[in-house]
């Protein structure tokens, strides 16, 4: 290809043809077989489509970009902390130096998630907090004289991250990483939950739960689950009764529980944290996506005082990890900034609208063919296909109703800004229908 001047903006055509030559998208193959869209700009909810042959168009984000951007785009509090933030400095490490961003941060994080969890390590991804979580459980064992808890327990139809550890507790078989079976360390799986949000406790499933943390509490480090909605894996939501089970379980037989809510954080599921819903607490917590409002990657791994205090009187007395733009200043700003946006408003009431208007934006779309399942909980729509999707169809029906989506497996679903209007519900609504005839 002709070289081109850096800086020089780029037409839409010699674009693609350069990302397809150069640039590896999540989850594709090298080169990709579809075509990107190419997104010129964003503000509020919409996504402005630069068009090969010119002119432009505008589709509402369905997707949050992964399920971060809660606020939508171009927000002017959270332009103006960034912009605040880089004109006193944009890094510095966090070995050995601290600042104010970061320290208000780890503080209002632990202000406002449950007690008694007291500490926060800054990570600079959803994947990289679970590592730190699942070596902060495997370190705390070791360090109280308990060297054989080591493996970790989860349920099947999980998604914790695409990095090493966090893939052994994804699930080993329907998930996106059983490639992986052969390598990754051995961990231990139940059944997936039973399905529901307000279903009751299947005792069946409770005893089975109990019955296999009890035999395996010798070994067992921790329990990680995703709480109330297992994402990736199959947007599937279960009763908080088995947080509440779980809990119970954990507590008796003497294993750490780990709750994964890069994706339920920050008020998706109508809690601000979905073990709000069970009235419970885990030993730690991951947090991500939403927590920067989508302007800047971050996260975070909480615990209590009982797991740090442990790990901090073991023979090896630190946490070994330290990712370089670890509490960096411009994320922890922004991420204050939209976590004062978001309590200081109505939230709730907001994402209960939003939950109101998919479920009735999406009714419909039980009657259409090859259509398992509806669901809807919080700000989260999704519809279940009996087979497959078509990603190319379904994306591309979506885009002609004027929407982002981003099918995948058997799912069509949406996730909006909790800024996202009623004509903009019908429309996604309307769009995720169009897709699932479609795909």
């Amino acid at each position: 290809m002709a070289p081109f001047s850096p800086g020089t903006p780029l037409p839409v055509d010699r674009l693609v043809a350069l990302d397809r030559a150069h640039v590896w998208h999540p989850y594709s193959p090298m080169p990709g077989k579809a075509t990107p869209y190419v997104v010129e700009s964003a503000s509020g909810v919409r996504l402005r489509l630069a068009e090969p042959a010119g002119g432009h168009r505008e589709l509402v984000d369905g997707m949050s970009s992964w399920w971060a951007a809660i606020h939508g785009y171009g927000h002017p509090e959270l332009d103006q902390a960034v912009r605040d933030q880089l004109g006193r400095m944009s890094h510095v490490m966090f070995g050995g130096l601290t600042h104010e961003p970061a320290v208000r941060l780890a503080a209002r994080l632990v202000e406002i998630t449950p007690e008694p969890l007291q500490h926060v390590f800054l990570a600079d991804s959803g994947s990289v907090s679970v590592e730190v979580a699942m070596k902060m459980c495997l370190q705390y064992w070791q360090s109280i004289g308990r060297p054989e808890k080591r493996r970790l327990l989860t349920w099947r139809g999980g998604y914790h991250g695409d990095t090493f550890h966090p893939m052994s507790v994804c699930d080993p078989e329907g998930g996106m990483h059983q490639l992986w079976g052969g390598v990754l360390p051995r961990q231990l799986f139940v059944g997936e939950p039973p399905a529901g949000f307000d279903a009751p406790l299947d005792a069946g499933y409770a005893a089975e739960l109990d019955e296999l943390i009890e035999r395996e509490a010798d070994e067992l480090a921790a329990v990680i689950v995703e709480p109330v909605v297992q994402g990736a894996g199959g947007m599937r939501f279960h009763s908080p009764e088995y947080l509440r089970l779980l809990r119970e379980l954990c507590d008796r037989h003497g294993v750490l529980l780990v709750f994964d809510e890069i994706a339920t954080g920050f008020g998706r599921t109508g809690a601000l944290f979905a073990a709000e819903h069970a009235g419970i607490s885990p030993d730690v917590m991951c947090l991500g996506k939403a927590i920067t409002g989508g302007y800047l990657t971050l996260a975070a791994t909480l615990c209590t005082g009982e797991v740090a205090n442990g790990i901090s009187r073991g023979e090896v007395p630190v946490l070994a990890h330290g990712p370089t733009f670890m509490g960096n200043p411009l994320a922890a700003a922004v991420a204050n900034a939209s976590i004062d946006l978001l309590l200081r408003q109505d939230w709730q009431q907001e994402v209960k609208r939003i939950e109101t208007g998919l479920r009735d934006s999406l009714a419909g779309a039980a009657g259409v063919p090859g259509v398992r399942d509806v669901r809807v909980l919080g700000a989260i729509g999704v519809v279940q296909l009996d087979h497959p999707v078509d990603m190319a169809a379904a994306t591309e029906a979506a885009v002609r109703e004027g929407v982002w989506l981003r099918p995948f497996r058997d799912l069509i679903y949406t996730m909006p800004p909790y800024i996202t209007g009623d004509e903009d519900l019908a429309r996604i609504g309307a769009a995720v229908t169009a897709a699932a005839v479609a795909g």
